[in-house]
């Protein structure tokens, strides 16, 4: 790449930068945007020299100190500033301001950026590798896990489970732990049938090990187009040796909502909730005219392991179960707060439940338990939640190249309670323990039943 080329890329990344900034605060609402007006005028001004630093060269000063209503020669005749003796002169030395600025803050990334095309060994370097790069690298400065970049593979993997369908192994995994580990495998999914437990660490994949290895990248290795097959190499706990599992991908249809009546309980309704997608309202509705159509006294609802989803679902779930009141608060950082109610209608807001969660009750999860526990709708029982209690922004970027997600506010449970990195602590703790697992037992679900059948007096 010539060195012409190279300030051409630069200058186009920056106006991404730039573009990307202002779009945020559209969207976050705390970014001062000028009037069209001023812009306009910041425009037809004069350019700022090369030179400029933030106390700025004479030439610098000379432009920021001119006089508009005096006439400027890129100014038409008739132009608002021509006839308004100077109104906007401040307006314009603020926009001055803040390009020298963001000038001089942005020198040492563009010096970088040409060292790097200049003198690093191995070359041509990949632009959009570095772009990538340097995004990921300003969120993560922030300091918050839930703010970040994501490329456009882990933005398609990120969205698997709001789209309803995708091609692979079937099983919810943890990305986050040293290896790749299996939450749960999905009921009748080839994860299940190949034998995968929950705790599964994938060590190698198709032989390939797997160490080091960011857990959103090996998930890539996992999906895979249906009828094809992947050997997944796994440690187990208990297992003495790696072993491997040959699996045969499919096509894995994920829905938001199980149901069923109790084999042992035929009094009582079983609603599982995997996750809070677009369609998890209608699937929730049609379930309870379903099991309320069975002549049941009361409802398990059953939020373990629902990583979350989107807010607006979660508000549409919780108003199935509360009639009237708060389900949320949204606390922004400029102290603005936005409150959410519950919608009229829903369809199980008498019938006695208990809801059901875990470590792995997250988000979404944790708001409508959080409003199911504030409004005394019904106790919770199992182990405390997550604790994710902030409200991201996903904002897809041009071109497919990925999203950034963005914190913009936390939540509060009507209470006003703060459940982020605290989690809600059930009226009922249980722990699940592996042995419980191995056994084919739910201790959890067992006291659910418990509670339930005290609250319908048996």
């Amino acid at each position: 790449m010539n060195k012409g080329l190279k300030i051409l890329v630069g200058i186009l990344v920056a106006l991404v930068v730039l573009a990307g900034t202002f779009s945020a605060g559209i969207i976050v609402g705390n970014l001062y945007l000028p009037q069209q007006e001023i812009f306009q005028q910041f425009l037809l001004a004069p350019q700022i020299p090369s030179s400029t630093t933030s106390e700025g060269s004479e030439e610098f000063k000379q432009a920021e100190g001119q006089d508009l209503s005096e006439g400027h020669p890129n100014l038409p005749e008739g132009h608002p500033s021509l006839s308004e003796e100077g109104k906007n002169q401040d307006e314009l030395s603020s926009l001055w301001e803040t390009w020298s600025i963001v000038h001089e803050l942005f020198t040492p990334f563009w010096e970088t950026w040409e060292i790097v095309h200049d003198q690093y060994i191995d070359q041509p370097v990949d632009d959009v590798s570095l772009m990538r790069g340097a995004i990921s690298g300003m969120l993560a400065s922030l300091g918050d896990q839930h703010t970040s970049y994501m490329d456009p593979e882990q933005f398609m993997q990120a969205n698997i489970p709001m789209e309803g369908e995708y091609e692979g192994i079937g099983a919810w995994v943890d990305s986050n732990a040293e290896y790749l580990t299996i939450v749960s495998p999905m009921p009748n999914s080839p994860a299940k049938k190949a034998g995968l437990k929950p705790g599964d660490e994938i060590f190698a994949i198709d032989g390939e090990d797997m160490t080091g290895i960011d857990g959103n990248i090996v998930i890539r290795s996992v999906l895979g187009p249906a009828g094809s097959k992947v050997v997944l190499t796994i440690r187990r706990e208990g297992e003495a040796e790696l072993f491997d599992v040959t699996v045969t991908r499919a096509k894995i249809t994920i829905p938001s909502v199980e149901h069923h009546v109790l084999e042992d309980h035929e009094n009582i309704g079983y609603i599982q909730i995997t996750s809070f997608a677009q369609e998890t309202r209608d699937e929730l509705r049609k379930g309870i005219e379903e099991v309320l159509s069975q002549n049941i006294d009361g409802i398990i609802v059953d939020l373990r392991y629902n990583g979350g989803g989107y807010l607006q679902s979660a508000i549409e779930v919780a108003s199935e179960f509360i009639p009237k009141g708060v389900i949320l608060y949204e606390d922004y950082g400029n102290g603005e707060v936005n409150t959410f109610e519950a919608k009229k209608g829903g369809k199980a807001t008498k019938i006695p439940l208990v809801f059901l969660v875990n470590e792995g009750s997250a988000s979404a999860s944790e708001i409508v338990a959080g409003a199911i526990q504030d409004h005394e709708r019904a106790p919770l029982v199992g182990m405390t939640t997550f604790g994710k209690g902030s409200v991201q922004n996903w904002i897809e970027l041009s071109n497919e190249q990925g999203a950034v997600r963005v914190t913009i506010a936390r939540w509060l449970t009507p209470d006003h309670r703060q459940i982020h990195e605290i989690g809600l602590e059930p009226d009922y703790i249980v722990e699940f323990t592996e042995e419980d697992f191995e056994n084919e037992v739910d201790p959890q679900l067992d006291k659910a039943i418990e509670v339930l059948l005290e609250q319908l007096g048996h």
